[in-house]
């Protein structure tokens, strides 16, 4: 069965030959560099990949070539703005580590023999006291102006690409990531309380910036008559804790799902065959019938050593609403820090639980992460690829 014909049978809730398997379809279901190069020198394959295709540069995620992903069985490709749109040239290295404004004009800094990841260290509306004397501050690429650009972007992706499902990817984090992100963590949730007029208008500026970048997206494809290639198109914003949603589930429905449904609204409007993908780790159950009524398809990661995020119940309740895509098995403990045969174990008891009557995909809870051993990977993807089988 070809991966495009298998993958509308899930997304569609039927069972195919096999429960389909993603491998950086998204930025959030794709591998660190280095834990991708362990891997494949595990096997004695090639770690090489093409540096241009770190798409997360702030969680050095990466894309792994496409003939790897074929031997992998992978069955999404992704297609989608390339860190943002590339900053690269802004990326400064010395001894220290490296460095780099994005495009939202927040800095972040990756330092040597410390640490995997970047993290973030200047918030651009930090400084004022009042979310209302800077929202004219808020700097959003004009993405019309790289219009040609990421067309030509979108091309290259799609030719490398030529029979597996597709994947439209996002242009930035998600609503409230990005508030946070420019007014910084502490001022930006008192904002939220204090003053949620003014946060409603910056929310709305990314909501604007989501509007716009979509409606590129639907007029390339639109354009290039690949109605047929693409099956999904891919959001997020990470709205839960370990025990808890991170603000009030009241708050969320006061300021940010009406922006949600927004651009959601809009994307089935230009793309109306199109499944909505929507990322949100953490403990969220109480949100879910939100998300759905904000037009959300399909439901990632799946963090199900979460407070109330039981995989059983999931399945019961929103399973035949809902896509499951994800819940593969746990990254935090089992797959970084399990036995292979806990991994093993845990794969067969998850693809009981989600797989049955299709609607599911599998990968795991979020990234595979810089601390996942190689052995354990494999065991992962061994069991997926024997015991996933309809």
């Amino acid at each position: 069965m070809l991966s495009h014909e298998r993958m509308s049978m899930a997304l569609a809730h039927q069972e195919a030959d096999r429960v389909p398997y993603d491998l950086a379809g998204t930025t959030v279901t794709s591998i660190a560099n280095t834990a991708y190069e362990r891997i494949m020198q595990s096997r004695g394959w090639s770690a090489y990949y093409d540096p241009e295709e770190v798409v997360d540069t702030v969680s050095q995620i990466i894309i792994p070539p496409d003939d790897i992903l074929s031997r992998l069985e992978v069955d999404v490709r992704r297609v989608g703005a390339k860190r943002v749109l590339d900053y690269a040239e802004r990326l400064h290295t010395d001894e220290a580590g490296q460095y780099f404004t994005d495009n939202y004009d927040c800095s972040w800094e990756l330092l040597a023999g410390k640490d995997l990841y970047f993290n973030q260290t200047r918030h651009p509306l930090e400084e004022y006291e009042e979310l209302e004397d800077c929202l004219d501050k808020v700097q959003i690429p004009d993405l019309l102006q790289r219009r040609d650009e990421l067309y030509a972007l979108f091309d290259r992706q799609v030719a490398k690409n030529a029979d597996a499902a597709l994947i439209a990817d996002r242009c930035c984090a998600g609503l409230t990531e990005m508030c946070l992100r420019v007014r910084g963590y502490e001022k930006g949730y008192m904002d939220m309380a204090a003053d949620p007029e003014a946060m409603g208008e910056l929310l709305a500026k990314f909501t604007e910036h989501k509007l716009e970048y979509w409606g590129l997206v639907a007029d390339y494809i639109a354009e290039r008559g690949l109605e047929q290639r693409f099956l999904v198109v891919a959001e997020c914003d990470d709205l839960g804790t370990q025990q808890s949603t991170l603000v009030a589930p009241e708050m969320l429905r006061r300021l940010v799902f009406p922006q949600m449904r927004r651009y959601i609204s809009y994307i089935k409007e230009r793309m109306p065959w199109i499944k909505v993908f929507f990322h949100s780790c953490g403990a969220i159950f109480d949100l879910i019938p939100d998300l759905i009524d904000c037009g959300v398809d399909i439901l990632n990661p799946l963090q199900y050593t979460a407070q109330g995020m039981d995989l059983a119940e999931l399945k019961r309740e929103f399973g035949s609403e809902l896509v499951f895509w994800g819940g593969g098995i746990d990254t935090q403990k089992i797959l970084a820090r399990g036995t292979p045969q806990e991994v093993v174990d845990e794969v067969k008891r998850t693809l009981d639980i989600l797989a049955p009557g299709g609607g599911y995909v599998f990968v795991p809870v979020h990234n595979i992460q810089d601390d996942v051993p190689p052995e354990n990977y494999w065991a992962m993807w061994q069991t997926w690829k024997e015991y996933g089988k309809y």
